[in-house]
């Protein structure tokens, strides 16, 4: 049974991994403490956060739901230079049009997960100041405070510079300098002493701790994050193949519980820590089950409900893992249209002719099976099923029409375990 005493923040945040460089060792100590303001930027260079931002997300709740206030900062003058850090070539500009467009988008996502209630959360866009900021201003009042060495020094910078046909423009080179500055605002105008991000960012986040004790002889603090990657290592993000998104219109509720279902052994405790509010000791026996019964995958649907939940709320959860329990059984039929197109969204997809077509010939049409001799020892095996039923041996010529379609429209072929196609009767 989980502990019914509130663990430390310190204790919290350690135990589930999130603590990976801290600019002060007593950091943690004083998030236990006194309440603190802090803040995480997110920069609206697509429409729609992601799973990477996800857990910083998490990260300013976690503060927040401890006693401290907490600002999400979104990057609408940031957004226009673009991060270099994590990246091995120059960023696309954006124009003004489609900054302000994504913006809009990611703002109402960052509303959704921080409690903007008066002491307990903000929601602050930097173009506020750096749209107002001129440059020369900003070369004399920020740019003197750092030597050319030192931000060369920086990873994001460095690692620029290794490969022989790699470089950095001095509009991203610059970034650094604006990301302090925002420090430097949120300690002006809110009292901020905190800035947190994934550990690609402890460049920048340096940098505005340096910027305010220069400026302003004050103290402030940075706290990194491990980033979120896959089992090789590769960061999830925006500009990943398969990238997944927050916005449902971009990544489905159903797509977004399948992934997390379909996360691997190596990987699934690490996503149970960083993305859910589980305890400690229902995490451990969580990590246990997939060490002693992995095909159970119980951890992966605990990250999976509670994560979809997070994000989209636990009716979308609860109906995409009804959806995934039922969708190649007999049960399909009764998952109503919109979960059931949502959940095929991604299935191989053929037209079913009015006049129908045989089991064999659906077999070919839908890609499953190379010809119709093919197709029938498919059938002959035991191998294929239609609507979650399997296929009795002596009827592949039976001719399957929009009658035997779910909602008169959908056919669902599978064969083996793993290989599904849909035969869709009319537009």
């Amino acid at each position: 049974m989980a502990s019914l005493v509130p663990v430390p923040l310190s204790t919290e945040l350690t135990w589930r991994g999130l603590v990976h460089q801290v600019t002060d060792d007593g950091l943690l100590a004083r998030l236990d403490g006194a309440a603190v303001t802090a803040y995480i930027g997110f920069d609206p260079t697509a429409d729609s956060l992601h799973l990477g931002n996800l857990l910083m997300l998490c990260n300013l709740r976690r503060l927040q739901e401890a006693g401290h206030t907490v600002i999400a900062l979104a990057g609408g003058g940031t957004g226009m230079i673009g991060d270099p850090g994590g990246r091995s070539d120059e960023r696309s500009l954006l124009t003004r049009e489609m900054l302000e467009h994504n913006l809009r988008r990611i703002e109402g996502q960052l509303g959704r997960f921080v409690d903007l209630g008066p002491g307990r959360g903000l929601l602050v866009d930097n173009g506020d100041w750096l749209w107002n900021t001129g440059l020369l201003e900003f070369l004399r009042d920020v740019g003197k405070h750092f030597t050319v060495n030192q931000m060369v020094a920086k990873e994001s910078v460095r690692s620029r510079f290794e490969g022989r046909d790699s470089g950095i423009s001095y509009t991203e080179f610059s970034y650094m300098l604006l990301q302090g500055f925002d420090y430097l605002q949120l300690f002006r105008r809110h009292g901020c002493t905190l800035q947190g991000g994934g550990s690609d960012q402890w460049g920048n986040i340096t940098v505005g701790v340096d910027l305010i004790r220069r400026v302003e002889r004050a103290t402030a603090y940075g706290l990194t994050t491990p980033l979120v990657t896959m089992a090789d290592g590769t960061k999830y993000g925006k500009s990943v193949a398969g990238a997944v998104w927050l916005d449902p219109a971009r990544t489905s509720p159903y797509a977004l519980w399948q992934f997390l279902f379909n996360a691997e052994d190596a990987t699934v405790g690490q996503y149970l820590r960083f993305f859910t509010w589980r305890s400690r000791e229902e995490v451990e026996a969580l990590d246990r089950a997939t060490a002693e019964q992995p095909g159970r995958r119980l951890a992966q649907r605990a990250l999976a409900d509670d994560v979809t939940a997070l994000v989209h709320g636990p009716d979308e959860a609860a109906r995409a893992a009804r959806a995934a329990a039922v969708l190649f059984t007999p049960e399909v039929a009764s998952l109503d249209e919109a979960t059931l197109l949502t959940a095929l969204a991604d299935a191989p997809t053929a037209a079913l002719p009015p006049e129908g077509l045989t089991v064999a010939e659906a077999l070919v049409a839908a890609g499953l099976a190379g010809s119709g001799g093919a197709a029938r020892r498919l059938v002959s095996q035991g191998g294929v099923s239609v609507n979650g039923r399997k296929v009795d041996p002596a009827d592949a010529e039976r001719v399957l029409t929009s009658a035997d379609a779910v909602h008169g429209r959908f056919l669902l072929l599978r064969k083996g375990k793993r290989d599904q196609a849909v035969l869709r009767a009319g537009a």
